[in-house]
Parts: structure tokens; sequence; C-alpha cells
């Protein structure tokens, strides 16, 4: 799953757990799997049509949700993913994760960038409360939408328990699987532009064949929206056998991968908060991410650095490589940093906006 499927898997299976003695209605837009339906106080729905594009998603809530809302009798609606239907009277708390389309709209296709430029604003103005993951992005929606502070809370993501710092022996046993035994960087999440694979494959190759560095590089994630820059870049790296895409991975598989990486590179080009950066400091790895954003607030002292010099995140990359000291410090900060993110705190802070705004 991705970082929003990931907040709501946490969020939502926190909030059945704490509350039998509410009822919850699941809103599916397709067939569900039932490990999704964490306990017997959720009522799985399917509402039509599936979601599956801009034209789609504006008929899925505003004549799908719309009509499941009535029928279902429900007293708050809670979108974890910004959504939210317009035309109901329901009161209703949604999540909004970032506002990456705002700054990068070319990131996205075209009728995806026309969809969020024309309902987010709308959305954000309609809800009764907004959660988001960050106080960059509280106040990044504040400036760009006009929003009173006060309406927005800040519930920070979490790490998941499957997350955590394996033994040295299987560190061992997974870089040999991987990549011969030799040490690697290791990069989590979609590959897409945003989060700055161009950049990454160019101060990859500068450590390969400038500084010499006997390292590897693996792409933990799908090549989802691999572009042709990135293609053109990575057909002219001489280094680029060193290079491996694992595409989709279990949690465990992502853990092992994780865990026993040099380093985790996440010199995204703009987040809402950036989930990895977490998951590594529960595996024990230092990480190297951007200067920008919501970054800096997640990772603290992490190696954060300009993404977008290709210099800056050679020069990182060959530090940790080169300085086993400043890995060991890098860790120890990240594991203190860990103490701060917690989904039971962020579940907790959530439902007590939805439980002040059903008393309205």
């Amino acid at each position: 799953m991705d970082g929003i499927a990931w907040f709501s898997y946490e969020i939502i299976k926190r909030m059945v757990a704490s509350h039998p003695e509410h009822e919850f209605v699941f809103f599916f837009d397709r067939p569900y799997e039932r490990e999704f339906v964490f306990a017997a106080n959720v009522k799985p729905v399917v509402v039509h049509p599936p979601a599956r594009h801009p034209f789609l998603w504006f008929l899925f809530f505003e004549i799908g949700i719309r009509r499941a809302l009535k029928k279902e009798k429900i007293d708050v609606f809670f979108s974890p993913d910004g959504w939210l239907c317009l035309g109901t009277k329901v009161k209703t708390v949604i999540v909004m994760h970032d506002l990456n389309f705002v700054h990068h709209p070319h990131f996205d296709p075209f009728w995806v960038r026309w969809y969020y430029r024309i309902f987010f604003p709308r959305f954000a103005r309609k809800a009764t409360k907004i959660g988001t993951v960050s106080h960059y992005s509280k106040q990044d929606i504040v400036n760009c939408y006009g929003i009173d502070p006060d309406k927005i809370c800040v519930a920070y993501n979490g790490v998941s328990e499957y997350f955590f710092e394996i033994p040295e022996t299987e560190k061992e046993a997974v870089r040999k699987e991987i990549t011969q035994g030799v040490p690697y960087f290791v990069f989590v999440g979609t590959v897409s532009k945003r989060k700055n694979v161009a950049r990454i494959l160019q101060a990859f190759t500068a450590c390969k064949h400038e500084d010499g560095l006997d390292v590897k590089l693996v792409f933990a994630g799908r090549k989802k929206y691999w572009d042709e820059e990135m293609e053109s870049i990575y057909q002219k790296m001489p280094c680029r056998n060193d290079i491996i895409f694992t595409d989709y991975l279990s949690t465990e598989q992502l853990n092992n991968i994780l865990s026993s990486a040099l380093a985790l590179l996440y010199p995204s080009v703009f987040e809402g908060f950036g989930i990895p950066i977490v998951e590594a400091f529960a595996c024990g790895v230092p990480v190297i991410t951007s200067n920008t954003s919501s970054m800096p607030e997640v990772a603290g002292e992490a190696a954060c650095i300009n993404p977008f010099s290709v210099e800056e995140l050679t020069i990182a990359m060959k530090t940790i490589y080169i300085d086993d000291d400043l890995r060991k410090l890098l860790i120890l900060r990240g594991k203190e940093r860990l103490k701060l993110f917690s989904w039971d705190k962020s579940a907790n802070d959530l439902w007590n906006e939805i439980e002040k705004i059903n008393d309205l």
C-alpha cells in the first residue's frame, strides 16, 4: 500500500477496535477483501460506479455516496483521503494529506489535476473538520484555500508494527539474495517524477563512476509513473546493471530489504509527510531526504539535502557510505525521532474530532 492507503488502514482499524459501541459502515467502490472488514461492528457496502477516473470520481461521490449516506443513515462521514460528497448535509471529517497538485500540477495527468483544482478547494470549504498529517500541510491548506486554522487538526502518520530492525545475520542473507552481498541504497515508494527518481539515478551514477563506490541501488516499489526522462537517463547509465527493481513486495519483504540497506534515499520534491522516513527509523536505517515541504518536520536531524541538487545528493550518499560513525549517529537520531509518531495517538485525535462534530 502507498502512504494514504497505510494511513487509512492503520487509523480506521484502530477506530473500529476502540469503539465497539458504534457501527461503522465502510463504503467500497469495488469487491473488497474480507481482511479490510476489521470487526463485527463493520458493515461493508459496495457503492457504484467504481471510482477509477476523474469523471467516475464525481459520479461515485455525488451520486453513489450521497445515496448511500442517506440509505445507511450516517451520522458522520469520515474520508481518510480528502474526497467528500458536496451534495450532502451529513457532517464530514476529511483528511487532506498534502496539496502537491497545487504546487506541482505537472506531476499529474491532465484530467486528474483538473479534478483536484476544481474540487479540492470545495471539499476543504465543505468539510466540517479537516485533518492533515503535518504542520506544514496545515499551513499550506490555510494559505492556499483560505481555511480557518481552527478548522484543521494535525494527526501525524505513524509506523506499523510490521517495520522493525532485523538481526545482522538476517541482513547479510537479504543482501546476499538481493545484491550478491554488495551494500545498497534503497528507495521505497511508487517510482514517479515527484519522488525525484531522475536525480537519484544521476547521483547514483556519480557515486559509481566518479567516486568508485562499490554499492548498488534498489527501487522497492512499482514503476507506475516511469516516464521518458527516467528511461532516457537509465538507458545511458553505464552502471544500470547495478540497479534492482523489485516491483510489488509483501510487507515482510519490504521490511527486510529496508532493514538491510545502507540508507534510505527519499529526496522527494514534495511530501505532506513521507511515511518511508519513519519506517526507515523503525528499521534502524539512516535517511537521506529533502529540506523542503514537510520532510524536515518529520526527519528532524536526518541528512536533509536540496532535492534539486544532484551534487548534494551525491555527497550525502558518499558520506554515509564511507563514514560509519555518521551512520550510527543518524540511526540513533532516527530512533529518538520515532517516538513522536504514533498511529494510536493519531487515531484517537481524529476520533475526538469526529465525536465533537457529532455532538454539534
